[in-house]
């Protein structure tokens, strides 16, 4: 075994002192802002998010995923610092357990559903009471994020039992975990048909809207944003803030989104 001199055992030690030492605003700085985001945000998000980083001292990165999965995590312990969901139901679910801050909760936006085809496809339909969309896609199947657990998912199985053609299409859906999965299928050709957001279709050249579903066929489409309870990061409820304002307003609008109650 060698040894090392005390010498400079003791120079090496303080060296690692020295480097573990670090300015408050250079810490301050290198300290990034978490944000766990609904995979139908990730256009635009990116580019919400290099707006603020442009006009301020902080480093945001976004974890995109299914609502489901990042509130799961969430309950987990993951050290998100800022959640934005695709639905109401898993932010209340966080809400209730006590895992978001007081009064950070607010609706940044609204989302329409809408069915689409691959670019080249001939496919015509009208969403309606009773559609043929069983018989359109004869031997195919329909992607759908996952109907029990993702938002889109959720709002596409109210629509299509409210219009009365869910139970025609048992076996009949392939399943994703986030509704960018099921907007792959369709892009790829995979699948002929797919039920995901309006915002998704303007993400993706390659597929085509068929025909929207009515509002009034599922539950309202809203996107709540909050800090969570856990998160130490002092920019979370700014960045919160900056979602609701006005020039991110503009950037969502051009991805599809609207403004809860009709707002632009």
């Amino acid at each position: 075994m060698r040894l090392i001199p005390g010498r400079f055992l003791r120079h090496a030690v303080a060296v690692f002192l020295c480097a573990m030492v670090v300015p408050a605003g250079a810490a301050a700085h290198e300290r990034s802002l978490l944000v766990f985001a609904a995979a139908s945000l990730k256009n635009a998000m990116d580019e919400v998010v290099a707006a603020y980083e442009a006009d301020h001292d902080v480093d945001i990165d976004v974890s995109y995923a299914g609502s489901s999965t990042l509130a799961r995590q969430i309950e987990r312990g993951a050290p998100a610092d800022v959640f934005v969901s695709a639905n109401r139901d898993w932010m209340d679910r966080l809400q209730a357990d006590g895992r978001l801050k007081n009064a950070s909760r607010v609706d940044v936006l609204a989302n329409a559903l809408v069915l689409v085809a691959p670019r080249d496809s001939d496919i015509d339909l009208r969403v309606a009471p009773d559609f043929p969309i069983a018989e359109t896609l004869a031997d195919d199947y329909l992607a759908m994020a996952h109907t029990e657990a993702v938002p889109a998912g959720i709002y596409g199985r109210q629509a299509l039992q409210s219009l009365g053609v869910w139970s025609a299409l048992a076996g009949r859906i392939a399943q994703t975990e986030d509704v960018r999965g099921a907007l792959a299928l369709v892009a790829r050709g995979e699948a002929p048909l797919g039920v995901v957001y309006a915002s998704d279709a303007v993400a993706e050249d390659d597929v085509r809207v068929v025909d929207a579903f009515l509002d009034d066929s599922h539950d309202s489409i809203v996107y709540p944003a909050a800090v969570v309870a856990a998160s130490a990061a002092e920019s979370a409820p700014a960045f919160v803030e900056f979602l609701n304002g006005e020039t991110a307003g503009r950037v969502f609008r051009d991805w599809g989104f609207k403004r809860p109650g009709g707002g632009g």
